[in-house]
C-alpha cells in the first residue's frame, strides 16, 4: 500500500520512516554486504545497518505501545526521536551501524529540542539533517570521503539550499545523496524512488571530489598483500587484527581521554552517544588494551571482540577459509554478565539482555549464525521474548539451520535445560529432554517496585520489595531477605530437590547465605546452588526443580 504523504515531521513520521528504512535495508542487506569493501571487506555492512535500524525501530514501537492505540494518544515527537536514537545507540553493530546511530542521534537532538512540540516543519528537518551529518563526522576519529559520511553531508548540503515543507526538503536531500534517504522520501511523499543499493554506491563513488571507496580499499589491500607472510597473531599492514565494540557508561571528560588513547591503539575509531552512555568501536591489535581503556573511562558492557585473523580479507586481501560447522549448539538470552559467563562455560552462545533493553530478532539471528552449527537450540529465557525468538528461529530455518525453540521463561529454566543438554544424542531427544527439564523448573524473582501498581497480591508502592512466582506478584514486602524467604517457602511447599539462586549486583551480600541456611534447616534433601548474575535487573532469581 502506498505511504500517505504528509508535510510535517511528527512521531508518526518517525515511526513510519524507521519501518520503511528497516524494510528497505532488509531487501538490500545482501546487496550491500556484497559491495562492502571499506574499512574492512568483511561483507557485513548491510547486516550491521539492518540490525542497528531494527533496534531503533523496536525502541520507537515501544514508545507507541506505551501511549495506547488511539490516534490522539500518539507520543510527542521528542519521545519518538529520542527512542529512535537510543535504540540505535544500544543496538549499533559494526563501524557502519555505529555511524548510523550517531546520524540518528544528531537528528534527534534537533527534533527533540522542544520536548512539548507535536511536530516540526521543513526547516526543522533541514536543521536535523545538518546536525546528523556534522555529528557523525565529528564522531569518527579520521573521516574518509567516499563513505556514508559523504552521503550524509551531500544530503545536508542539498537541504541547506532549499525551503518548503518536509516533503520538499526530503526530496532535495534525496537528490543530493541518491538512495541514502530513499526511505525518508517515501515517508513524506508516499512515492518510492526506483533505485538500488548498487546504483547508489556507483553514484557516490563517481563524485570526482571524493576519494572512491574502491581506491581506498585497493591501497589497503596492496599494503596487506605485502605483509601477508606475517605469522598468525602479529599485526599486518593491512590493518589491526581485532574489532572491539562495547557500550560505555562514562562522563564526557573521560570519553575525550578515551578517544585519544584508542586512537593511538588502532584505527576505524568511532565513539558515538552522549549524556553518560556511549557506543565505542575500534580496530586494534591489542583487544585487551582497548577494553582496559574503557574500564579506565567508566563501565564498559556488551563487549564484543571479533578476531579478523590470518587469511581474513582485512589482513591479507584474500577470502576467509571456510570453517567447519559444529553439529549442534545452544543459543541463550541472558540478563547479566555473570550468567553470560556461566552459560558460556557450558558451551552456549549468549545474547546479553540489559534491563529495559530486550534484544531484537536480528540479534538472535546473528547469534545463531555466530554459533555456526547445523542444529541450534534457542533459549529466550523471557516470556516477553517468545515472539521475537520465534521470528528469529523462522529466519534461521530459512537459511538452512535446524532450530528448536524451547520457550524458557527465566534464566533459571535455561540453566536447568542446559544442565541436561547432550550434543551426542539425537536432536529430537535432546530437545525433549531440555524442554522437560525447563518445564519442571518453577521460577521466581525478587525485585523492587518502581511505582504504585495493582498486583495479584494487592497494591504495591514504589520501593516495595516484590516476590514474583511464575511471572505473577505473590508477595509484597519491605525487606529483600524476608520476601525472598517467603517466596522460597511458597515454591518448596509443592516439593523440590534443587534450589538455584542467581544474585544481582544490588542484592544484599548476606541474602544467599541466609537463604541457603534456611533451605538446609527447613527442607530435607534439598540442595542449593548460588550464582552471581551481575547487573541483571532483578535482585534475585530463584529456580526450584
Amino acid at each position: 500500500m502506498p505511504q500517505v504523504p504528509q508535510t510535517f515531521f511528527d512521531a508518526l513520521a518517525v515511526r513510519t520512516w524507521c519501518g520503511l528504512a528497516l524494510r528497505a535495508l532488509g531487501r538490500a542487506r545482501e546487496e550491500i554486504d556484497a559491495i562492502n569493501v571499506y574499512p574492512v571487506a568483511d561483507g557485513d555492512t548491510g547486516t550491521n545497518l539492518y540490525l542497528t535500524m531494527e533496534s531503533a525501530a523496536a525502541a520507537v514501537e515501544a514508545v507507541f505501545d506505551g501511549h495506547g492505540t488511539l490516534a490522539e494518544q500518539k507520543p510527542p515527537l521528542a519521545d519518538a526521536a529520542r527512542a529512535m536514537a537510543h535504540g540505535a545507540l544500544i543496538g549499533a553493530r559494526g563501524n557502519s551501524g555505529t555511524i548510523l546511530a550517531q546520524l540518528l542521534r544528531g537528528m534527534a537532538q534537533v527534533l527533540a529540542a522542544d520536548g512539548e512540540t507535536a511536530h516540526t516543519d521543513g526547516e526543522g528537518l533541514r536543521l536535523a539533517l545538518r546536525r546528523a551529518a556534522d555529528s557523525a563526522r565529528h564522531a569518527v576519529a579520521h573521516p574518509v570521503e567516499g563513505t556514508v559520511l559523504s552521503v550524509a553531508s551531500a544530503a545536508a548540503d542539498a537541504a541547506d539550499d532549499t525551503g518548503g515543507d518536509c516533503g520538499t526538503v526530503a526530496r532535495t536531500a534525496y537528490e543530493g545523496a541518491c538512495a541514502a534517504l530513499a526511505a525518508l522520501v517515501e515517508t513524506f511523499t508516499g512515492e518510492v524512488p526506483v533505485f538500488t543499493a548498487l546504483e547508489a554506491h556507483a553514484r557516490v563513488a563517481a563524485d570526482e571530489t571524493h576519494t572512491r571507496v574502491e581506491d581506498v580499499f585497493a591501497s589497503h589491500a596492496s599494503d596487506a598483500s605485502d605483509a601477508s607472510g606475517a605469522p598468525e597473531g602479529t599485526p599486518c599492514e593491512g590493518g589491526p587484527a581485532f574489532e572491539v565494540i562495547y557500550l560505555l557508561e562514562a562522563d564526557d571528560s573521560a570519553v575525550t581521554r578515551l578517544r585519544e588513547r584508542l586512537d593511538a591503539l588502532g584505527d576505524s575509531l568511532v565513539v558515538v552517544g552522549g549524556d553518560g552512555l556511549w557506543n565505542v568501536h575500534v580496530h586494534v591489535d591489542d583487544a585487551g588494551a582497548a577494553v582496559e581503556a574503557g574500564v579506565e573511562a567508566g563501565r564498559p558492557y556488551r563487549i564484543r571482540i571479533t578476531h579478523f585473523g590470518l587469511g581474513d580479507v582485512h589482513t591479507t586481501g584474500a577470502e576467509r577459509p571456510p570453517r567447519e560447522r559444529a553439529q549442534r549448539a545452544v543459543v541463550a538470552v541472558v540478563p547479566g554478565e555473570g550468567l553470560a559467563g556461566l552459560y558460556g562455560e557450558a558451551g552456549a552462545t549468549t545474547v546479553l539482555a540489559r534491563p529495559g533493553e530486550p534484544p531484537a530478532s536480528g540479534e538472535l539471528v546473528a547469534a545463531v549464525r555466530r554459533a555456526h552449527a547445523r542444529e541450534v537450540v534457542l533459549l529466550p529465557n523471557d516470556a516477553e521474548l517468545r515472539h521475537t525468538a520465534a521470528a528469529a528461529a523462522e529466519q534461521a530455518r530459512a537459511e538452512g539451520i535446524r532450530v528448536a525453540l524451547i520457550p524458557t521463561r527465566s534464566a533459571v529454566q535455561g540453566i536447568a535445560a542446559l544442565a541436561v543438554h547432550e550434543p551426542e544424542r539425537r536432536f529430537d531427544e535432546d530437545v525433549v529432554s531440555m524442554t522437560s527439564a525447563a518445564g519442571a523448573t518453577r521460577y521466581a524473582e525478587v525485585a523492587v517496585a518502581e511505582r504504585q501498581s495493582w498486583t495479584m497480591a494487592g497494591i504495591c508502592q514504589a520501593g516495595d520489595v516484590l516476590g514474583l512466582v511464575d511471572g505473577d506478584v505473590a508477595v509484597i514486602g519491605a525487606d529483600v531477605t524476608a520476601t525472598a524467604r517467603a517466596v522460597l517457602d511458597r515454591m518448596l511447599a509443592a516439593g523440590g530437590e534443587l534450589v538455584t539462586l542467581v544474585l544481582g549486583d544490588e542484592a544484599p551480600v548476606s541474602v544467599a547465605d541466609i537463604l541457603e541456611i534456611h533451605v538446609r534447616e527447613s527442607y530435607l534433601a534439598v540442595d542449593t546452588v548460588v550464582y552471581r548474575g551481575g547487573r541483571q535487573g532483578a535482585l534475585l532469581l530463584i529456580g526450584v526443580e
